[in-house]
């Protein structure tokens, strides 16, 4: 193994270190081929103390990370969609859910970037409605097999059902790079009676396929980003859409859970008032489809980040989408009937465009290393504490991230897994997936104020902070050393002292995992190979090893004195740790 462990059992204390190995030298190495030749000298890292205090709950650890998205529902059943799915359920001891968008679109199922298609619907000769459940059915059948759970977005358009607007002529589907939104797919229909017998015809077909217990365990959202050109109308006609699905689902399956209206970001003015109105709406207004009360089970919207190149070097933008975060949970809070209704970030990513890769726009290049799960794991902690600022019920962060298929490995999409070969990011949730039950209270002397996270990010010291949870005999412990800015630094030394180990524990078992450039990293070992586009089936095999959840040290038992153990260890820049203790 890369580093030793030496337990001073006179003082319960646990160092770490480093033994000069080929992998610890190639560590550095990569260190050093990220510093420019002329850059200034890097300045030491002050010293952090986390502290843990398992005996002081903070509140339920809420699983909202075990949920996902993209664009291309149809890479659903290729090859590598299926494995990454049932990496997905593996990941969590609780359901893993799934929102793609595009399942209601007309096509041949044949999936491109940022566009798929079902073909669910059209209409004879006469006007009837013709109804073709195959594709469908191959991906909810995809999502059964892998046992995870569809959060059904409705939309778009069938071409059939499409209205056709003076304003507009595009065709029925625009091809990415160009603008995917622009074309008829994402209309209003023409005859808003038939739009609600698709959705009731679609959910009653799920109930007798899948079982109306099992349906009833999923959420149905109506369509994606309306306050943008997602949605060819007006805000009052997405109303009106919203409230004949909601209809249709209902009159299939009564007590289904529905909401909306999936906004983008309520940071920026009018997706805040179109959010705001949409409440209103809800909240006072009578459904256009029955006249009745207007169904509403949870709320969703979006909250994107926004990095750029600065100076040379990729920097995050943080505080974008915890703005976006702050300010839309602030408006739900101002809603006493709502405050308190789930709410789904079904999309909350460090910016917009999955399908856009870093060969597009260089500062997509996060997304291949330790930078992207380190921002997420500090955006983590942030929304939870978001939520209990404004004491509203956060239940998702949607991380709309899959895998393209048949692309060039590392191209720089934002995604989980790369041609079969799982990404770093894909650690950082199996991480979370093993924390579980309460939060207890965690202080560190390098933490960045929430507040300071919201109005600027991490762009002087470094985030160095963790995120802890207590379950039945065991405790767990995330820890990130998180920046903003791409940059070469120094590792930070962090000393962890964990307090509150029950009475009567005098033995631990310490498991301890890592993410960095050595561990847990298959683009970095991807690197080393020579960055191969057709690596040999040995080398592959190197590189689906290397993309899993790698150990830091070998498991340790260590002895407790008065309920107490101190740890000390090193933080890489965008690093993060998860530590374990059972007893």
């Amino acid at each position: 193994m890369l580093f030793f462990n030496r337990n001073d059992r006179s003082t319960g204390r646990l160092l770490l270190g480093c033994i000069l190995t080929l992998p610890c030298l190639f560590s550095s190495a990569v260190f050093a081929q990220s510093a420019p030749a002329s850059s200034s000298p890097i300045p030491a890292q002050s010293p952090v103390t986390i502290n843990v205090h398992l005996d002081q709950p903070s509140g339920s650890l809420t699983p909202i990370y075990n949920w996902f998205g993209y664009d291309e529902a149809n890479y659903t059943t290729a090859p590598h969609g299926r494995e990454l799915l049932k990496e997905l359920h593996d990941l969590s001891s609780v359901p893993v859910y799934i929102r793609v968008h595009h399942l209601l679109t007309s096509g041949d199922g044949r999936a491109e970037l940022k566009f798929s298609s079902t073909n669910i619907y059209r209409e004879d000769a006469q006007g009837n409605p013709v109804y073709d459940f195959t594709l469908l059915d191959g991906i909810f059948d995809a999502y059964k097999s892998a046992g995870v759970r569809p959060m059904v977005e409705l939309g778009f358009m069938p071409n059939d059902l499409a209205a056709d607007l003076p304003d507009r002529h595009q065709p029925y589907q625009v091809h990415f790079p160009q603008s995917t939104v622009s074309g008829k797919s994402n209309n209003p229909p023409k005859d808003y009676n038939k739009w609600r017998e698709l959705v009731r015809v679609m959910t009653a077909h799920l109930v007798e396929r899948y079982g109306r217990d099992e349906v009833l365990r999923w959420y149905f959202e109506v369509w994606n980003e309306p306050d943008i050109d997602y949605w060819h109308a007006s805000p009052e006609e997405y109303w009106k859409l919203y409230d004949y699905a909601v209809a249709g689902v209902r009159a299939a399956l009564p007590g289904a859970r529905v909401g909306g209206p999936a906004t983008t970001s309520p940071g920026h003015e009018k997706a805040n008032l179109f959010l705001r109105n949409f409440l209103e709406h809800v909240n006072s207004g009578k459904s256009a489809a029955d006249g009745g009360p207007v169904p509403l089970d949870f709320i969703s919207f979006h909250a994107k980040g926004s990095p750029t190149i600065n100076a040379g070097r990729v920097t995050m933008g943080l505080n974008r989408e915890l703005t976006d975060v702050d300010r839309g949970f602030a408006l739900v809070a101002t809603f006493p009937r709502f405050r308190h209704l789930p709410i789904i970030l079904s999309e909350a990513d460090p910016e917009g465009c999955a399908a856009c890769s870093s060969k597009m726009n260089p500062a997509n290049n996060y997304r291949n290393g330790t930078l992207y799960p380190a921002y997420t794991a500090a955006a983590y902690k942030a929304l939870l504490d978001l939520n209990d600022r404004h004491a509203v019920h956060l239940i998702s962060m949607l991380s709309w991230s899959f895998e393209f298929e048949d692309r060039d490995y590392f191209e720089g999409f934002r995604s989980l897994a790369t041609n079969g070969v799982d990404k770093p990011i894909l650690n950082l949730f199996r991480m979370l997936g093993l924390m579980s039950n309460d939060r207890v209270v965690t202080t560190s002397t390098g933490a960045v104020p929430l507040d300071t996270l919201i109005s600027n990010g991490v762009r002087e010291s470094p985030d160095v902070d963790a995120l802890a949870a207590i379950a039945p005999r065991q405790a767990s412990i995330l820890m990130w050393n998180y920046h903003d800015v791409d940059a070469p630094a120094l590792s930070t030394p962090t000393s962890v002292s964990i307090q509150g180990i029950p009475a009567g524990v005098d033995r631990v078992l310490l498991t301890q995992y890592r993410i960095d450039d050595a561990h847990s990293n298959a683009y970095t070992a991807w690197q080393k190979l020579g960055s191969p586009q057709h690596p040999d089936a040995q080398q592959y095999a190197q590189l689906q090893a290397a993309g899993q959840l790698q150990l830091f040290t070998s498991p340790a038992w260590i002895d407790i004195h008065n309920g107490k153990l101190e740890l000390s260890t090193d933080m890489s820049r965008q690093s993060i740790a998860l530590i374990q203790l059972t007893w």
